[in-house]
C-alpha cells in the first residue's frame, strides 16, 4: 500500500538546479539538500495507525465484595507501525549531481532525485552549451591562475585598450570555431550540418578538448574586466587558464577572480534555488516546473499562416475569377 511518504517522494523525482555559492564544495551542497529532502519526506503527516481488537483484563468487584478480573473488548493501535518504533520510512534519498563546479566557483548546479538520476545521466552526455561569467584583473600572474594563488609575476597594463582585448577575443573564438568543426565529425556541406547549426546542436561527438563557442567582453574598467563565455567540455581551471592566456596575448598578465556559471543546458540562473529554498516543497515546485517546460518543448509547434501571403492569394484568386467572367461575357456577346 502506498504511503504518504512514498507519494511525496514520487513527486520529488526529476531534475532541478540550485545556486552553488563560492567557497562551498559541491558535495556539501548535495548532502545538505539530501538531508533537507529526507526531513521533508519523513515529516509528511502519516495516516492513522491501524487498530486491532484485543481483550483487556480490567479489575472489577465481585458479588461477595472481593476484586476479580474481567475481560472486555477494546480497539487499540498497532504500535509496531509507529515511526518511533519502526524508524523513519526513508533512510536515504539518492541525489546525484550533473556538471560539477569546484569549490571556488559559483552558479547553476543541476541535480537529480530518484528516477531523475537516469535523466541526469542522459543530460550529462548531451553536448549542452554552458554559459559562464568570468571576472579578471590585469597586472598579476599566479601559479593556479586565480587571485588566491601564489603570485609569480607582476606587470603593467596601461597599454591595454578594449579594442585590443576584443581583437584577442575574436582570435581565440575563431580558433575554437575551427576546432568545433573538426571535432563535429560531420560533412559541413550537408543539409544535416546546416540544420544542426541552425538549431545550435553542432558539437563534438563524445569527449573532446574544451571548446569556446562564444567569447565577448561585457565590462572593461582596467585593471578589471568581465567576459561572457559559451563553452563545451570545459572545466573551471581551464577557464581560469583562458583568462591567463588573454593577459599573455596582450603582453601583460591576468588572473581570474570570479567563475560563475549562468546557464547549464536548459537551466538558467532564474531557475536556480538559493540556499534559503533548499527545502522539499521548493524542490518539488522546481521539479514540477521542469516537467511542465519539458512537455512544452516536446509539443509540436503550430504553423501560422502569413496574412499578407493569404491576402495576396485571395487577390490573385479574385483576379482570375474576374478574368474568367469577362471571357464568358465576351464569348456570349460574339454568339
Amino acid at each position: 500500500m502506498t504511503t504518504p511518504c512514498i507519494r511525496m517522494f514520487r513527486r520529488l523525482e526529476g531534475l532541478f538546479c540550485v545556486y552553488k555559492p563560492p567557497g562551498v564544495h559541491w558535495k556539501h551542497v548535495r548532502d545538505r539538500i539530501e538531508t533537507s529532502l529526507l526531513t521533508g519526506v519523513n515529516g509528511t503527516p502519516q495516516r492513522p495507525l491501524p487498530q486491532v481488537v484485543k481483550f483487556l483484563a480490567q479489575p472489577g468487584a465481585g458479588n461477595d465484595g472481593s476484586s476479580e478480573l474481567t475481560l472486555s473488548a477494546a480497539s487499540v493501535p498497532v504500535l509496531a507501525s509507529h515511526p518511533l518504533v519502526s524508524g523513519p520510512e526513508f533512510q536515504r534519498i539518492p541525489v546525484a549531481v550533473g556538471h560539477r563546479l569546484d569549490a571556488f566557483s559559483s552558479g547553476v548546479l543541476v541535480l537529480g532525485v530518484g528516477n531523475g538520476n537516469k535523466a541526469l545521466s542522459d543530460f550529462y552526455k548531451t553536448p549542452a552549451t554552458r554559459d559562464y561569467t568570468l571576472e579578471g584583473e590585469f597586472g598579476t600572474a599566479t601559479d593556479d591562475f586565480s587571485h588566491t594563488g601564489r603570485v609569480v609575476e607582476r606587470s603593467t597594463y596601461g597599454h591595454i585598450t578594449q579594442d585590443k582585448l576584443e581583437r584577442v577575443l575574436a582570435m581565440l573564438q575563431g580558433a575554437n570555431q575551427k576546432a568545433l568543426l573538426m571535432y563535429s565529425n560531420i560533412d559541413m556541406r550537408s543539409q544535416e550540418a546546416y540544420e544542426m547549426a541552425v538549431q545550435g546542436l553542432l558539437g563534438p561527438e563524445g569527449k573532446s578538448a574544451p571548446i569556446l563557442k562564444g567569447l565577448r567582453c561585457v565590462r572593461f574598467e582596467p585593471p578589471h574586466f568581465t567576459l561572457e563565455v559559451q563553452c563545451l567540455n570545459e572545466s573551471q581551471k581551464y577557464l581560469r587558464k583562458v583568462v591567463h592566456e588573454i593577459g599573455l596575448e596582450l603582453r601583460s598578465t591576468a588572473v581570474c577572480k570570479v567563475v560563475r556559471r549562468t546557464r547549464d543546458g536548459v537551466f538558467t540562473l532564474q531557475d536556480a534555488l538559493t540556499h534559503h529554498h533548499w527545502t522539499a516543497s521548493d524542490v518539488m515546485g522546481a521539479i514540477q516546473q521542469y516537467h511542465s517546460s519539458k512537455k512544452l518543448r516536446k509539443s509540436p509547434h503550430t504553423q501560422t499562416k502569413d496574412p499578407t501571403i493569404q491576402s495576396r492569394g485571395e487577390d490573385k484568386k479574385t483576379e482570375s475569377q474576374q478574368s474568367e467572367i469577362s471571357e464568358e461575357t465576351a464569348v456570349s456577346t460574339v454568339l
